[in-house]
């Protein structure tokens, strides 16, 4: 975790570094699916710290990521036998659900929406290369 905080800080200075959202939250699939308490409140921490860094509401990723796991992630399954393609659609969701999903609570709540920028597409290719890996 201590290396992810060092990352993280690292990935806002330097954007050629992806600040590994995807890969969070694979991660917080697995976790869910093990049911392992400790290692999803690692991960929140490291969402938390993601959200501090990026300017997002507090708890918008961990609730994000927790009805995307709940109601889209079993379509996902059953619609598709090929794990690169749940793969490609899960770092996808990732970045430009996440992205919808702050524009959705910053219409309901009146803050400011979220800019969108076009490192995004980047950041999506090199996690889906770490996420292919894993």
């Amino acid at each position: 975790m201590l290396l992810f905080i060092a990352y993280e800080s690292l990935s806002s200075i330097y954007l050629f570094l992806p600040p590994l959202f995807a890969i969070l939250f694979v991660f917080f699939i697995n976790a869910v699916k093990k049911e392992d308490g400790v290692e999803i409140f690692l991960i929140s921490l490291c969402l938390l710290v993601y959200e501090s860094q990026m300017g997002f509401p507090v708890f918008s990723s961990i609730i994000y990521f927790g009805m995307i796991y709940k109601f889209v992630m079993p379509k996902l399954k059953k619609n598709f036998d090929c794990r690169s393609c749940i793969k490609v659609a899960s770092v996808i969701l990732s970045y430009f659900g996440f992205y919808l999903f702050l524009v959705l609570v910053s219409n309901i709540f009146l803050i400011p929406m979220p800019s969108i920028n076009y490192y995004m597409l980047y950041y999506i290719v090199i996690e889906f290369f770490i996420v292919s890996i894993l």
